[in-house]
């Protein structure tokens, strides 16, 4: 098994971290690393050697252990022998999958059924996109998120908003909890209205809307008319809020447009939206990916790209056991988890 050192501007995470290798060399696998690998993640080539790795060419191995996509570069090094295992967006960039001569296992592809939750690196990677969210809003916000009782009198406590249940949505809430904030939050599945209220924070209801779940828990787009109601009710609580953290993505579709450019100008100067759709285009009209501004009324707005590389030490760590899961399981391509995530095979793209 080889683990490259990652090339994506601003990607700081490892594939395998020397706590993984060392189980999968007790394993008999052979491991080789690229010098450096894993140096942004907490972890020097000495680590790796200790775990029982060799420092060298990763590309030469038989499975190649990724987190970003290959790069052009990257691509053409990867033999037709070769299996990748990576994040690849497969939803949206299916000229890159044509690009690979083996066979490669995306990691966002793997099935969301019970005995795959180990190898579910999409709902690793959005905890620490969650868990961080909170905390940029709170280093950006110039207020308090508890409330305290001072001799200087009382200060209320932060209202949040957390748009989005999934993964990182009930992360933010528990983070924004943990540090004292009232928080409301939305999302268009119904199935999620207890695990919400099991955190502490209150369920915003919108009449109108029907549960929206689709497959694999995911959420269905909703109607132009349905987005209509959304906005419209959700629009005073966005006025009342101090924070707005929006986590709502559709796989392979842009995400939805939760927060319009009107509701950004009612809400109060200094509060915070923090943007975590940005890699889909934001879930608010006024987000710049990538960018983090305050609008002309005076509102935040973050817009944060790969915000589990801003935590390279613990999300590799995590990435790392998705990945131990997932070889565990073996290269058994009639297995459903193997078969779920395949979408190349022997140099041709998987349809379906």
């Amino acid at each position: 098994m080889g683990v490259p050192k990652e090339t994506a501007a601003g990607e700081r995470r490892v594939a395998l971290v020397p706590e993984v290798v060392r189980k999968l060399v007790q394993a008999e696998h052979e491991v080789t690393v690229e010098s450096g690998a894993g140096l942004q993640a907490g972890a020097a080539d000495d680590a790796y050697t200790a775990a029982g790795a060799t420092i060298g060419d990763p590309f030469a191995a038989e499975v190649i252990v990724k987190v970003a996509p290959p790069s052009d570069e990257e691509a053409a090094k990867l033999g037709p022998g070769t299996i990748l295992i990576s994040f690849l967006n497969p939803l949206g960039n299916p000229e890159g999958l044509a690009r690979l001569k083996g066979t490669a296992l995306a990691m966002e592809m793997i099935p969301r059924i019970s005995r795959a939750q180990s190898m579910d690196a999409l709902s690793s990677q959005a905890t620490v996109s969650g868990y961080k969210a909170v905390l940029i809003a709170a280093d950006q916000m110039d207020r308090f998120f508890p409330m305290f009782m001072t001799a200087a009198g009382t200060v209320p406590p932060a209202q949040v908003l957390v748009l989005g249940a999934g993964v990182a949505g009930l992360q933010a809430i528990a983070t924004a909890r943990r540090l004292g904030a009232v928080v409301t939050a939305f999302d268009i599945r119904s199935a999620v209205k207890e695990q919400i209220q099991s955190l502490g924070a209150r369920f915003f209801e919108v009449d109108g809307i029907g549960d929206a779940e689709a497959a694999g828990g995911y959420a269905r787009e909703l109607t132009p008319e349905e987005q209509q109601i959304q906005r419209e009710a959700l629009s005073v609580q966005m006025a009342r809020s101090d924070v707005i953290i929006t986590t709502a993505l559709v796989p392979g579709r842009p995400a939805p447009k939760l927060i319009p450019a009107d509701a950004v100008a009612n809400m109060k100067r200094g509060s915070v939206i923090v943007d975590l759709a940005a890699e889909a285009g934001g879930n608010a009209e006024v987000a710049r990916p990538g960018e983090t501004y305050t609008t002309d009324n005076g509102v935040i707005v973050a817009a944060p790209l790969n915000v589990p590389s801003s935590m390279a030490e613990h999300a590799s760590a995590l990435y790392s056991r998705n990945v131990l899961s997932l070889i565990e399981l073996g290269f058994d391509f009639d297995d459903e988890v193997i078969k779920g995530a395949c979408v190349v095979r022997d140099g041709k793209v998987v349809e379906g």
